[in-house]
């Protein structure tokens, strides 16, 4: 009796040591690049865009007759036929992007690609393409990486079962409802092997890990965001976090396209929120809307253009750093640092009537000198102001006891008034941090 006791617990903790190992993760070396990546763009479209409503939620609680018409009439009138993913994959990339996560499928089903797993999808609309594949062929041309958000959870699925649409009733997720399970494998399968290689997926389910587990084992190259990693919605952590994360944003108040009664973010208010989140070590998935005939709306265009000339300055400080362990930020001054040297990048922010050529000094608490420091301010080169040839805007360290000065001179013209109002970014190399004693 003893013996078989023995046994059993030892085939008991056989059994869990199986378990807990096929519970598969996110491959190290993936991580690693995603993290160095820093800034992505979210796409959030759907058949629904064409009334300016929140995206698929407009059908929980909805009546039989809402219900009906989104799905048997919308389809009949969704025709994006301004749809140009060369422009918008161009623009993307022009933004300092190195990912794109598009809609596949959002919580009401409806699917942008062409699918044989639903009628319920873009080819039975008057558009009648694959705009999935359209835009991943595009996103390749000019070197993004590819991701594609799928929910597995879908009203047009579990309301044709016969249940109530909600997202939190008992059969609405994969892993209580074996038919929806089998149903998104299905779509999965056409997803990660109709397109080539797909680098990033995002599930978006309360619950979905044997969804995942299921990418996996079958796609080990593909990274998963949501669904293994955090990723806030419409929020920045208070503190660093250790990566990967990502928080996810919109430029104004819907993820979806919203022609009315819709209030954005300013551009540099997008540009703080990507210093905060990557001062903190996550990736900063910012969201487009795009209107239902296609376009980009004007107002998120101005705002990816802005960003776009900013980055086209700063991008060093954003990809292929990590967050400095010991500090997040001081005052209005943020940092991140280069991953693998001793260097540091301090984003000045909220300064106001910054003129080209004049210089103003800053003082580093957390960080100090070493006889090989160098300092510089990215995208310009110190050497002239345009039609100041007397002013000379030379940036320059100066280690005092307790602080670091740096002084530096906004020289770079960008703006044609001479006032740019966005961050300006100091690199400091062979630099240290101050440690503080604990006791």
């Amino acid at each position: 009796m003893v013996r078989i006791k023995g046994f059993l617990v030892m085939l008991l903790i056989s059994f869990l040591s199986i378990s807990v190992f096929a519970q598969l993760k996110n491959k190290p070396e993936l991580e690693e690049e995603f993290m160095d990546m820093g800034f992505g763009i979210f796409v959030h479209w759907s058949v629904d865009s064409q009334l300016g409503s929140v995206i698929s939620h407009s059908m929980v609680g909805a009546s039989e007759d809402y219900v009906n018409r989104y799905i048997n009439e919308l389809p009949k009138t969704f025709y994006p036929n301004k749809f140009d993913p060369d422009e918008w994959a161009k623009l993307f990339k022009l933004t300092g992007a190195e990912y794109v996560m598009f809609t596949a499928k959002h919580h009401n089903g409806f699917c942008m690609w062409d699918t044989k797993t639903t009628d319920f999808n873009i080819m039975n609309t008057p558009y009648g393409q694959d705009i999935t594949g359209l835009l991943i062929q595009s996103l390749r041309k000019v070197g993004l990486k590819v991701g594609l958000y799928y929910s597995p959870e879908d009203f047009s699925f579990i309301y044709k079962q016969g249940h109530l649409i909600t997202r939190k009733g008992p059969m609405t997720q994969v892993t209580e409802n074996e038919e929806l399970f089998e149903y998104a494998k299905d779509q999965v399968d056409e997803l990660f092997s109709n397109y080539g290689a797909i680098d990033m997926a995002f599930f978006d389910a309360f619950s979905s890990s044997n969804l995942v587990q299921y990418v996996h084992e079958k796609y080990p190259d593909i990274l998963v965001t949501r669904g293994e990693m955090n990723t806030p919605e419409q929020k920045i952590p208070n503190t660093a976090m250790p990566g990967p994360w990502e928080s996810c944003m919109t430029m104004g108040t819907q993820w979806a396209y919203k022609p009315t009664n819709e209030q954005y973010k300013d551009g540099g208010d997008l540009i703080k929120k990507l210093i905060e989140i990557r001062a903190k070590g996550g990736n900063f998935l910012m969201n487009v809307g795009p209107k239902p005939n296609g376009e980009i709306p004007i107002e998120q265009e101005d705002r990816l253009r802005e960003i776009a000339l900013w980055m086209a300055v700063n991008n060093e400080g954003i990809k292929n750093v990590r967050a400095v362990s010991t500090i997040i930020k001081e005052g209005d001054l943020w940092f991140t640092k280069d991953k693998e040297n001793p260097t540091v990048y301090v984003f000045i922010t909220d300064q106001q009537h910054w003129f080209k050529g004049f210089r103003r000094n800053f003082l580093l608490k957390e960080v100090r000198a070493t006889e090989n420091t160098e300092i510089s301010v990215l995208g310009q080169n110190d050497l002239v102001v345009e039609y100041w040839p007397e002013n000379d805007p030379k940036s320059r360290v100066i280690q005092h006891e307790a602080s670091l000065e740096i002084s530096i001179s906004r020289a770079h013209r960008v703006y044609n008034n001479k006032i740019w109002p966005n961050p300006v970014v100091v690199k400091l190399t062979n630099v240290e941090f101050v440690q503080h004693n604990k006791k």
